[in-house]
Parts: structure tokens; sequence; C-alpha cells
């Protein structure tokens, strides 16, 4: 016990070196008579102030304690009687026992009972109004859902017999169907829970498309996000060839897109994705994937003798949505990507004029007006216009990177060592006269993320920097992360968006214009 301060008299103390006096359990009294001691008399106990309060404190203890024993005893708790569930499964839905109404649907007959059908939104308007089926004892649905069958709607209306249900991670687009058809809304909710913990390149695709039409929108966002982790970290054949050209058109507009390497790897993804819409039969190895489509258009431009750009004839028209998307600007500014999309014709020459333009403005600023690099937060700006790139570190290690292109400059060094991410700003043995930048100072824009997954594409461990600005001096570096060895998983994917000159909305391409 450790010092009263504040009481009439001075303080009363307990030397906490010394053991507590043992007190004897027994009746009320002997309790009352140690709080009391034995030696005080009456002056004493006035004169310490504590006779009154300690045992007025410990009466109202005991009302206390009561008054909770009695809340606690009078206190309902709900139990589940499986017995109770299990009977009514098996006796009234399994069995049929009295049964008053028949569904039949899809070849299928199911002997069911009017009060627990009217769980239902869809059960409960026909039979409380003014349909005709409201007093048949037999009703035959027709199911338009090409999503819905036998097994699906067995499980549904089980449901609706119990308290609890069994969901196939295979099976839940096909029971999510029959209970919105039923306007089932919590049996769709625990379907949208399935979908969500069962995401992978086998279900992405069925789940996203359904979760879309059936209105369930927490399922399409981790669809989403698992596409933007995994279209580019982990490319599968059949995934690829079902993302339609609205969902890939979301995937590369997005700066939480995961690039691997840089943006001209976005551009080959959609290259051998568009090969793939136009040749569906195509089943070869993956590593062969990308020397198809190629062959595919140079074929296609020496028989035809075609000039046109690919994405203005009436074959390539639909393709125009997705690939506006690519930051071109940081393709053109690669000698060999540049010179790759000119053999492709693929893209409009005005789309290119328009890149080539922007940049050719974006060097002069740097060079002759002083444009330091970003100067002030623009997260919208950075969403947009930021440089998407990459690595995937096979396990742990020193690695050193950057990626290639001209950066206005900027040649930015990153590291990842004794579980440090460090940039540093390169201005030191450069192969030639007019690569690097020499201005005391240059600002940057960037996030850095990290990220781990399963083999089922799962995210396992991620970390981001967030939206940052940065000053860089001439050789200094700078520490972006201190990992925490505990928490990595290996392979570790590392993925950075860069803005190294200021925004400048006037000349910047418009991909509404691309059209």
């Amino acid at each position: 016990m450790s010092a009263i301060h504040g009481l009439p008299g001075g303080t009363c103390e307990v030397n906490p070196c010394q053991p507590a006096p043992k007190v004897k359990m027994g009746n009320m009294g002997s309790r009352f008579q140690y709080l009391k001691g034995p030696e005080e008399t009456g002056d004493s106990r006035r004169k310490h102030g504590c006779e009154w309060k300690r045992t007025r404190s410990t009466q109202c203890d005991f009302e206390d304690d009561k008054e909770d024993d009695d809340a606690i005893l009078n206190t309902p708790r709900r139990q589940k009687l499986k017995n109770t569930s299990n009977y009514i499964f098996q006796t009234l839905f399994l069995h049929g026992e009295n049964s008053d109404i028949r569904i039949c649907a899809l070849g299928q007959e199911w002997n069911l009972h009017k009060v627990y059908l009217c769980q239902s939104g869809y059960f409960s308007s026909m039979f409380s109004g003014s349909w005709k089926e409201s007093n048949k004892t037999e009703i035959n649905m027709e199911i338009p859902d090409p999503n819905i069958g036998v097994e699906a709607l067995q499980v549904v209306f089980g449901s609706l017999y119990r308290d609890d249900v069994l969901i196939k991670p295979s099976g839940a687009v096909s029971i999510l169907a029959a209970a919105s058809m039923l306007q089932l809304d919590d049996l769709m909710q625990q379907c949208g829970k399935i979908m969500r913990e069962n995401i992978s390149a086998k279900t992405l695709c069925s789940y996203y498309a359904s979760s879309c039409f059936y209105g369930l929108d927490s399922v399409k966002k981790k669809c989403l996000q698992w596409l933007l982790n995994n279209v580019m970290t982990h490319q599968n054949l059949d995934m690829i060839k079902e993302i339609g050209t609205e969902l890939m058109a979301q995937l590369i507009h997005s700066s939480d897109l995961f690039v691997m390497q840089v943006e001209m790897d976005v551009y080959t993804t959609l290259k051998k994705w568009m090969f793939l819409q136009l040749n569906p039969m195509w089943d070869g190895p993956i590593k062969q994937l990308l020397d198809d489509a190629d062959a595919w258009l140079c074929k296609r431009r020496t028989d035809l003798c075609e000039r046109e750009a690919f994405l203005n004839t009436e074959e390539g028209a639909p393709f125009c949505s997705v690939f506006k998307y690519v930051r071109l600007q940081y393709i053109v500014n690669d000698l060999v990507s540049a010179r790759i999309l000119e053999r492709d014709n693929i893209l409009p020459p005005d789309w290119l004029n328009a890149v080539y333009k922007t940049q050719w403005f974006a060097m002069l600023r740097t060079e002759f007006d002083y444009d330091n690099g970003p100067q002030e937060a623009n997260k919208e700006e950075f969403e947009l216009s930021s440089m998407r790139c990459g690595r995937k570190l096979t396990k742990d290690g020193d690695y050193c990177w950057q990626w290639t292109g001209f950066n206005f400059g900027f040649d930015l060094l990153v590291t990842y060592t004794n579980r440090f991410i460090i940039f540093k700003r390169n201005t030191l043995s450069q192969p030639c006269g007019g690569v690097v930048s020499l201005q005391p100072q240059r600002n940057l824009a960037y996030r850095l993320r990290l990220a781990s997954f399963d083999n089922r594409g799962k995210l396992v461990y991620s970390r981001s920097t967030g939206y940052q600005l940065i000053t860089l001096e001439k050789g200094q570096e700078y520490v972006v992360m201190n990992l925490d060895s505990r928490l990595l998983s290996f392979p570790l994917y590392v993925c950075c968006n860069f803005l190294y000159t200021s925004p400048d909305a006037d000349h910047r391409p418009d991909p509404s214009e691309q059209e």
C-alpha cells in the first residue's frame, strides 16, 4: 500500500519492504475488526480520519458485488441447441414432412413450408400479395439466370431451415446468384465473405464479374486489388485471356499497378493480352507468347501491306481505351523501347508525336528553366503521371539497381542492403557528358511499396512509404525504409512510383483525346 496523502492530521503509510499482515478469513466481524485495528482507540481513529471512510467503502463494495451477482444471475444466455436445428433440417427440409408447398425448378422438386420460405423477400411478396401463386400448393419457378444450378438451389432452400450453411468456394457464384434472385441478403454477404477469402488466378475473373452483376462492391474492390498486385508479378495465361477491355483499362490506368521492371513492360503485357483476345485458341507456353504476338503483328503488316497504325483499324479500335493509359512518356525516353513502338505500329502516330513534344519541352525546362523537380505536394498529378517501375528480390542479399531511360538528368540508384532501402542521386562515373544534371539540388516525388505473396497470389506482407517529397544534393544518399527482418518474406516485390519534374499540365498528353 502506498502513502495516502491529503488526509487530516498527516499521512498513513505502510512500509513496502515489510510483508503485509496476514488476515484470518472468517466472519464479517473479524474482517471489520482488522479494518479498525486492535490497537487503535477512538481518538486515534478520528485523528487519522480513516475509520468512517474505510468502513463505508467496504460496505459499498459488498452492496455492489451483490448487485453484480444479481445482474449476472438474471441475464439470459443464448445457447444453440444443435439437436433442434438438425431435427428441423432433417425432418422438415430433407424429408419434407408436413409440407404445404411444392417448388419445382430446373427439373427438381422440393417439398417445403411457406412459413420458412417467407424469410425470402421473393417468396414473402409472392405469398402475401395478390399474386396468383399466393394460394397455390405447387409453384413452377423459372430460373433465367444461367449461374443458378440445382445444387445452389438445394443449398439456398436448406439455408432457410438452419442457421449455418456450407459454401464451397467453387460454388459461391452459383449460390450468390440464387440468393440474389430469392432476395436473401444475409446469404449473399456470406457468399461475399467466402469469395473475398478465396481469390486466386482460377477464381478471379468469375468472382469479379459476379460481384459487378450482383452488387457486391467489397468483392469487386478485393478482386481489383488482387489483380493490381498480380497481373504483372504472377502472369497467368488463362487469367489474362479472361480479362476484358474495361477491367484491363482500370488496371493500366491505376498508379497502384505493381509494375515489374519499367513502363515498357506494361506495353508488352498489353501487346500479349491483345494478341490473346484476337487469337483465343492460342495455347502455347507463356514464354513463347511475346514472340508469337510479335510474329502475328509482323505477318499482318506484311500480308496486308498495312501502313495504318493497328489501333486506327476496325480490328484494333476496341483496344484504344486500354492502350491510351500506357504512360508513354517513360517509354520514349529509352532508345530501344522507342524503336519497338515504331516497329510495332500499334499506336497512332499522333499519340507518339504528342508525347515526343511533351518530353522535349520537359527536357528544356529542366536544362534552361532550372526545373528542380516537384516543388509542392500534388498527389493527383502524381497518381496520373508518375513513373511506374519495380523489381523482384528473389532472396535476401545485397541489391543495387537503376531503371533505364533518360530521366531528365536525375540518375537514381536504389539499393537494398542489410534490410535498408536507400536512394542515391548518382552524379559520378557517368559514361558521357550531359547524362546527368549537375544542379546542386533536385527534388523528387516518390512512393515505394513492398509486398510478398503466397502461392495463390494473396498478400502476406506489405509496406508503403506513402506519397513523399525529398530533396537530394549531388551524390547524397537517403534511407527510405528500415525493415524488420522478422516480417520479411521472399521473394519480395519492390514497386516504385517517381515524379522527376514539376507538373506541367499544359503540355501533358490528355488520354481522353487519344481515341
